[in-house]
Parts: C-alpha cells; structure tokens; sequence
C-alpha cells in the first residue's frame, strides 16, 4: 500500500489527542456530504421539470418537423417531401398549415394561430391526452367544420365546452389590398363549429392562441392548393430519432429545416437549462466556502500530529511525503464526503419520486403535479461527483503546502 495514503488513512480514522479535531474532520465531511447532496437534487429536480415540460410538447408536437428556411409555406407534393414519406423508418405523417386569423363568437372577438391538420393527427401526436370534454377529436364530416381550441382561448371568448352558435373565423384575401369603403370585403369568412372537446396544453402559447382545425378548410380560407407550412411526422419505435433526422436533412437540402421536439420548443428549454447551470455554479460557490472546514480541519490535524512529523523525518521522511502525508487527508475527507452525499442525495431523489413527499403547495390544481418532480441523470450525477473532487482536491493544495512550511 502506499504508504502517505497508509498514513493519511489512518489519520482520518484514528482518535486525535484532542477531541475537537475529530469533530471538526466529521463536520468537515459532513459539509461536503451536504452540499453534494443538495447538488444532486437540485439538478434532479430541474431534471424533473424540464422532462415534464417536455411530456406536455410531446401531446401536441411531433416527433420531426419539416418546414421551409425561407417564406412561411411550400409545396407539399414536392418530390423531395415525397421521398422522405418513403422512407421505411417513418411512420405517420401529416401535412399542416398554420395562419394568424380573427374569430369571433357573439361579442368576443380574438387573435389566435389556426392550424390547419388531417385526419391522422391524433396518430401522430398524443393529443387524445389533453383533451377534455364529452366529444371526440373531429375535424370535419359531411356538414361542417370544427374547431378544436385551447382550454384558455374558450375562457376568452366564452364559447364553454360546447359552444351552441358557431364560431365566426376572418382571413385577409390574399394579394388583395383593403377597401376602406368595404372592409369586409378584403376579408375571407367561414365558421367553424365545437365537436365538444378542448384541449390543455399546460403551455400559454398552445392554450390561450391555437385552434385546430381541418386542413381543407384552412386551404380553402387562404385560396390554397397544396401549399403547407410544414409536414410533421412520427417514427417507427425502432428508428433512430437523430440519424434519421441527419438522413432527411441531407435529402431535403439547405432549403429545409428539420427539428426534432427539443429544437421546435428551443426558447423554453434553454432558458430551463441557463437556470440549471445557474443554480450548478451557486451550488459550486457554496461547496468552496464548505472546503474551508477542511482547510480548518487539516490545520488542526497539522499541529496535533507534530510529533508524528518528527518521527517521520527521523525514518527519513522529506518535507514533499509529509506535505502528500496532509494532502491525502484533504482529499480523502472530500472523497467520503462527495460519496457520502451522492448516496443520500439518490435515496431522498428516489423517495420524492415514488412518494412525493415535498409538494409544490398549490393544491385544487393549480399546478399541473402536486409534487416537485425528480428526474436522476447519469451524467449529471458523475458531473457532481467530479465538481466535488476538483474543488475539494484544489481547495487544499496550496493552505496544505503552505502550512506544512509555516508549522512543521
């Protein structure tokens, strides 16, 4: 065995001449122990959040969108399109467009994002799982039109679940410009009707703005053939996600943009990661201020084993293996402590998650889960378990080499 490490070890363990330095070493493990754990669960629970932010896109959007660099619609029979429907890993696909329009029911009016869908958007996507409401998704029969909206845009307009009248839509004619004298007259109008469902996203952008609706009647507003704003497809549970996405990038050409849920939502999930790597490095500040009770500690243990030191350079030691002697001691209480708050800190993780035992408070739903979520990565888990080492093994380079001087 080495023999500094032999010697550090047994230091750490053994009782001191003084009592004090082996409660300060157990303070000094214990900080570090804490601020490793609440490392490990903060980061777990900005795990948590983020993947349930992303559990709610993921009933609304789908797993690849295809949509034009350049303009906001392109031909969906291009032959380039064509070909990536062929591809085996695909699964479903859907031709959507989208349009800012004005609706109207009875006195309330509003602006809202109309999405214009097929049939088989409910395959692509998980929207039976938001929906609410004694009705089924229905886009269109023989008659008339629906319209599907957002559970915060019914409480503007005050339709209610099932609105009785229908809801009036208006959409600028293209290439046409105003006519003062007739307003009206510049505008495109239809009505859209309740198949007695809404949706909830848990997303203002998607609840309080969207409705959707059938494709045709959306082409049909706008005086379009078979112009979309982008194609949505859902994959085989075998394929790839990434490699299939290079795949059709490289077939499509620069011309296209292709993003997978993670790129359509960028905004919320990078300021979701600027705050985990905001709280990472406060955590990482109060871990230095921690290593200082190991600074403290080393220093007592220092001037408590000055008789050991001159029995040491009587075997012959030389001040660079009695410096290592000391710095082993630092490293070895911040290993114990970094282990030590990893294990606690995955217990009381596992705990939140199958029991929830600190809940968000809100109570009556007022939060979409009643529990701080937890979420537990590897790779975060070894990035906490590296920061720890680093800051407590730098921590005690230079006061250890320092006081081996000054004292000894």
């Amino acid at each position: 065995m080495n023999f500094p490490f032999y010697i550090a070890k047994r230091y750490l363990f053994s009782k001191k001449k003084h009592n004090a330095i082996n409660v300060i070493s157990g303070i000094s493990v214990c900080g570090v122990a804490l601020a490793t754990l609440a490392m490990v669960c903060t980061l777990s629970v900005f795990n948590g959040f983020q993947d349930m932010v992303a559990s709610l896109f993921t009933a609304f959007d789908p797993e690849l969108k295809i949509t034009v660099r350049e303009g906001k619609v392109f031909d969906g029979q291009d032959e380039r399109i064509r070909a990536v429907f062929a591809l085996p890993e695909v699964d479903i696909f859907t031709e959507t467009l989208e349009e800012n329009a004005m609706v109207q029911y009875k006195d309330r009016q509003a602006m809202v994002v109309l999405k214009g869908v097929e049939d088989n958007f409910d395959r692509l996507t998980e929207i039976d799982s938001i929906l609410y409401g004694a009705g089924d998704f229905l886009l269109h029969d023989s008659i008339v039109n629906y319209g599907i909206m957002g559970v915060e845009l019914v409480a503007t307009l005050g339709t209610g679940l099932q609105f009785v009248d229908p809801l009036q839509v208006y959409l600028p004619k293209r290439n046409v410009k105003v006519n003062m004298a007739n307003p009206g007259s510049s505008f495109n109008h239809d009505y859209l009707y309740s198949p007695g469902v809404v949706f909830s996203v848990n997303q203002q952008q998607y609840d309080a703005k969207y409705i959707l609706t059938s494709l045709d009647f959306l082409r049909h507003l706008l005086d379009y053939t078979t112009e979309v704003s982008a194609i949505e497809l859902k994959l085989k549970p075998n394929a790839n996600l990434s490699s299939v996405q290079d795949k059709i990038e490289k077939m499509l050409g620069n011309g296209f943009v292709v993003q997978n849920r993670y790129q359509q939502q960028k905004d919320v999930f990078r300021i979701m990661e600027i705050e985990k790597l905001v709280s990472y490095l406060m955590l990482t500040f109060i871990l230095m201020i921690t290593c200082f009770n190991v600074i403290g500690s080393l220093s007592m243990l220092i001037l408590d084993k000055k008789e050991d030191v001159a029995t040491l350079r009587s075997l012959g030691a030389n001040d660079k293996l009695i410096s290592r002697i000391f710095l082993l001691e630092g490293r070895l209480i911040s290993l114990f402590g970094a282990i030590s708050g990893i294990i606690l800190g995955l217990i009381l993780c596992f705990i939140q998650e199958k029991f929830g035992v600190i809940t968000l408070g809100g109570g009556n739903g007022t939060f979409v889960v009643d529990a701080y979520p937890v979420s537990v990565h590897a790779w975060d888990i070894v990035l906490i378990f590296i920061t720890v080492l680093a800051v407590g093994f730098l921590s005690v380079w230079y006061p250890v080499r320092y006081l081996s001087k000054r004292i000894l």
